[in-house]
C-alpha cells in the first residue's frame, strides 16, 4: 500500500449538513408567532374599511375607528380625531379628543356642526366619528390615534366630498327632417356636479341605439348620421358621478320634407301675383293723377272764360270828381277846397266811364 493511499484512509471524516426547506418553514413560523404575540399586548385599531370615502354633500357619514386593548395598556385612554394638514410643513388641526372620561371639541362650530363621537362612551372600543350632514369643508384627511400607555395605534381616512349632478337638459341640434342627407345630434348637458360627469344614452321605445349612431360619454352628445323615420323615438340621457345620477327625455321625431315641386310652383305664382299687384297699383296710381290734372286743366279754363267776359268793376275816384252838394259845387286842387257859386248859364253833363284811365271823365 502506498503512502498516499494511507493518508487517505486515515483522513478524519467531515459531515456537510444543509437546512432542509421544511426546517426553515418552522423557523419562520415561530419567529411570526413570537412577533404578533408581542404585538398583541399593544393597544390596536381594529377598523378595516375603505381609507377613501367618496360622499355626497347632505349626506351621514361614519368614519370607523374600533380598537382593542390589553391587560399590559395599563395608562389612561386618550383618543384623538384630527384633520392632516396638506402641508407637511404645519401640524395636524384637532377637531375632537376623548381622554379622562371626558369628551373635548377643539373645532370652530360652523366645521363641528354635526360632528361627533359615534358612541356614548368611546372607552368601550368604539372611537368611530360620524357627520350628520357633509359640506364642502369637510373634506380632507382625518386621523384617528388612540392610546394606552404603552399602546398606541391610529388609522387615516381620506373623504370626499362631491356635488350630486343636477338634472341635465336634453335638446336636438339640427334639422329632424327625413329623405335628406342630414346628421342629427342629441345633446345632454347637467349643470352641477363634481367631475368626472358621465353621459350615457338609451333608446326607450323603438328599439336600441341605431348602430351607427355614436355617442360622446364625456360631452353627452349622440350623434345620429342620416337620420330616417326608423330613427325616431324617446330617447333618454343619464348623467351620473360617484355619489349620484340623474336623467332627461327627449323625443326625436322624423319630419318628411315639402314637396320641392310644390315649393317652386308656389313661389313662381306668388312673385307673379305679387308683380301684378304692383303694377295694378301703379297704374291706379297714374289714372287718379291723370284725371286730377284733367280736372284741374278744365277749372282753370273755365275760370279763365269768366274773367274775359264780365264787366271790370266801377271806380269812383275822389281825386278828380267833383262833387256837388247845396247847389255848391266843390273840386279838390293841391289838397284844399274852393268854393264856386252855381251859375245860372253853367250847362252840366252827365260823366261817361272811360275804360282807358279807370274813372269817369
Amino acid at each position: 500500500m502506498s503512502l498516499g493511499h494511507y493518508s487517505f484512509l486515515n483522513r478524519p471524516c467531515v459531515r456537510r449538513t444543509s437546512s432542509s426547506p421544511l426546517s426553515s418553514f418552522m423557523i419562520l413560523t415561530v419567529l411570526a408567532v413570537f412577533l404578533n404575540a408581542n404585538m398583541t399586548l399593544a393597544i390596536k385599531v381594529t377598523s378595516n374599511g375603505p381609507q377613501t370615502i367618496q360622499m355626497a354633500q347632505g349626506e351621514r357619514v361614519t368614519l370607523d375607528c374600533t380598537y382593542t386593548s390589553t391587560p399590559d395598556d395599563v395608562g389612561e385612554l386618550d383618543i384623538e380625531w384630527s384633520v392632516v394638514s396638506p402641508d407637511t410643513t404645519k401640524k395636524d388641526h384637532m377637531i375632537i379628543s376623548y381622554t379622562g372620561g371626558r369628551k373635548y371639541v377643539h373645532g370652530d362650530s360652523a366645521f363641528m356642526k354635526g360632528v361627533d363621537f359615534t358612541a356614548a362612551d368611546p372607552a368601550q372600543g368604539e372611537a368611530s366619528l360620524s357627520i350628520s350632514s357633509l359640506a364642502a369643508y369637510h373634506a380632507g384627511t382625518y386621523q384617528c390615534k388612540v392610546k394606552k400607555t404603552p399602546g398606541v395605534d391610529s388609522r387615516k381616512i381620506s373623504l370626499i366630498v362631491m356635488v350630486r349632478p343636477s338634472v341635465p337638459k336634453c335638446w336636438v341640434n339640427g334639422g329632424e327632417a327625413v329623405g335628406v342627407p342630414v346628421s342629427v345630434s342629441l345633446h345632454c348637458s347637467s349643470d352641477q356636479g363634481s367631475a368626472p360627469l358621465l353621459y350615457s344614452w338609451r333608446r326607450e321605445s323603438g328599439g336600441p341605439i341605431p348602430s351607427d349612431a355614436v355617442q360622446d360619454s364625456h360631452t353627452g352628445e349622440l350623434l345620429i348620421s342620416n337620420h330616417s323615420i326608423s330613427h325616431s323615438g324617446i330617447y333618454s340621457c343619464e348623467v351620473s358621478n360617484a355619489v349620484g345620477k340623474e336623467s332627461c327625455r327627449i323625443n326625436l321625431q322624423a319630419v318628411k320634407p315639402p314637396n320641392r315641386a310644390g315649393v317652386i310652383s308656389g313661389t313662381i305664382v306668388g312673385c307673379l301675383l305679387l308683380i301684378i299687384i304692383v303694377l295694378l297699383v301703379i297704374w291706379l296710381l297714374i289714372f287718379k293723377c291723370d284725371s286730377k290734372c284733367d280736372r284741374n286743366r278744365q277749372d282753370k279754363e273755365f275760370s279763365n272764360e269768366i274773367r274775359e267776359d264780365a264787366p271790370a268793376p266801377e271806380s269812383r275816384p275822389t281825386s278828380r270828381i267833383s262833387s256837388f252838394r247845396s247847389g255848391v259845387a266843390y273840386s279838390q286842387v293841391d289838397q284844399s277846397q274852393k268854393e264856386y257859386a252855381p251859375s245860372t248859364n253853367t250847362s252840366y253833363t252827365t260823366a261817361q266811364y272811360d275804360s282807358r284811365f279807370g274813372y269817369a271823365v
